[in-house]
């Protein structure tokens, strides 16, 4: 006899607490093998595929596209031991044993199936079952959208019980704002308090009265406009950034280049021939050997500050996120141990990870735990920028187009390969002198290439 097992949005790593459903990719009396990927979602991070740790029949889902879901709510329900033309729930029975799934996402994954509460589905159907799939014989019926039942109301927890909260970020977000988290009323399962319960908390508290609108339109009703909801990438984004500029006392500091030997020496690179020949190098990794190098010499900007703590903590190894800009928004993959790479590797694996940026397959460990960014903006055809710090790092360096201009050079006016380099800092892990002297080699490394023989 079939047994009807219900899958929940397991934990995605990262601290993540939600996700946003972009598309199923199995219908209600599908046949699903174990590990097999049955929807997209949406985190702050990236697009993952979840994988079921289930193999049967499709029975439920949970949740239309475009709908966000807490961590630990009910995806879909599967009918274990059964085809599609077998499908029935018998009331009351026990979960049945069925092959396990392995460790596909942080936090979930089995050796067994786990006990299960089951959902009994009644003669008609509801909005959380759908009825069995018809004999193989029969033409299969259109899938009906599955949406989960509106949640009862919770009251907010007394002074007196527990704070029904599980992540410190939403803690952490109620205590920046000043906000009693036993006074909020969760949204999540079973009274769960999610950050956007602690958002809409610190939106009521900040709303300014209501005014008139400045230019209404001719038959004296509002201007109309479109809303776009700020969530998943671009949500997590605005959070980022906005923290940035709220905690971090940025300061910039900029100079101009003559980078035409680095881009002779990047063309003699890539036109060797024989023995010496290898992969195409690219500029950017060429300027992100610079920044290592530079690093290297300025320590204090391979930092974040621990506010909690009120220390400076500076780190060993170089972790270089670089900003990609895709259809889904700005992301910034990180390159680990990015000092430790030569031209060659880090030219691979900016190649690697901005391919990966673009088709929406990076991982949420891919797009974190950076140590310093760099920011090529150049490719917007733009000379200069005052770039927002990646919070929670300490300086940025960003790099404008590389395009001729008139230069003086050994005393001659000339055209010159001329770039603009600009250096966002945290102004609490150095001074001026230190962000200039960082900024003035990375200058001197771009003006003269033969400057990074001294650090190979």
């Amino acid at each position: 006899m079939a047994q009807v097992l219900e899958f929940k949005l397991p934990d995605l790593g990262e601290g993540l607490t939600e996700a946003e459903i972009v598309r199923w990719l199995v219908q209600v009396g599908d046949v699903v093998a174990v590990d097999q990927p049955v929807v997209e979602v949406e985190t702050a991070k990236a697009l993952v595929d979840v994988p079921c740790p289930y193999g049967g029949v499709v029975t439920a889902r949970f949740g239309d596209e475009g709908s966000e879901l807490p961590v630990g709510a009910p995806l879909l329900t599967v009918a274990v031991g059964a085809d599609a033309s077998t499908v029935v729930e018998a009331p009351g029975a026990a979960p049945a044993e069925s092959e396990g799934s392995g460790n596909v996402l942080v936090g979930y994954g089995t050796t067994a199936a786990p006990a299960r509460r089951r959902r009994v589905r009644p003669n008609a159907p509801s909005a959380q079952s759908a009825p069995p799939a018809p004999a193989p014989a029969a033409p299969v019926p259109a899938p009906v959208p599955v949406a989960p039942a509106a949640p009862a109301p919770v009251k907010p927890v007394h002074a007196s019980g527990p704070v029904p909260v599980i992540s410190p970020l939403v803690r952490k977000l109620a205590r920046d704002h000043g906000l009693d988290l036993r006074e909020l009323t969760g949204s999540g399962p079973e009274g769960l308090i999610m950050r956007a319960d602690v958002e809409r908390a610190v939106a009521g508290a900040a709303a300014p009265a209501p005014v008139a609108p400045v230019a209404p339109a001719p038959e004296g009703q509002a201007l109309k406009g479109h809303r776009t909801p700020l969530r998943g990438v671009r949500g997590a984004v605005a959070d980022k950034l906005s923290r940035s500029r709220h905690e971090i006392p940025d300061a910039t500091c900029w100079v101009d280049a003559d980078a035409t030997e680095l881009m002779r020496a990047r063309a003699a690179m890539n036109g060797a021939t024989g023995p010496s020949a290898g992969p195409k190098i690219s500029v950017l990794a060429l300027l992100a050997r610079v920044c290592t190098a530079a690093l290297a010499r300025y320590p204090e900007l391979n930092a974040t500050v621990d506010t909690e703590r009120r220390e400076i903590v500076r780190f060993d190894e170089v972790h270089l996120g670089f900003a990609a800009q895709t259809e889904r928004g700005l992301v910034v993959p990180v390159v680990r141990d990015a000092h430790a790479r030569d031209a060659e590797s880090l030219s691979a694996e900016f190649a690697r990870l901005t391919d990966a940026a673009r088709t929406g397959s990076l991982t949420p460990a891919q797009l974190t735990g950076g140590t310093f960014t760099l920011n090529n903006y150049g490719v917007f055809g733009v000379d200069g920028s005052t770039p927002i710090i990646n919070h929670p790092e300490a300086a940025m360096l960003g790099v404008g187009r590389i395009v001729p201009k008139p230069w003086v050079h050994d005393g001659e006016l000339a055209v010159r390969q001329v770039v603009q380099l600009s250096l966002t800092f945290d102004h609490r892990v150095c001074d001026g002198g230190t962000a200039g002297g960082f900024l003035r080699y990375v200058a001197d490394c771009v003006e003269q290439p033969a400057v990074l023989l001294r650090t190979l």
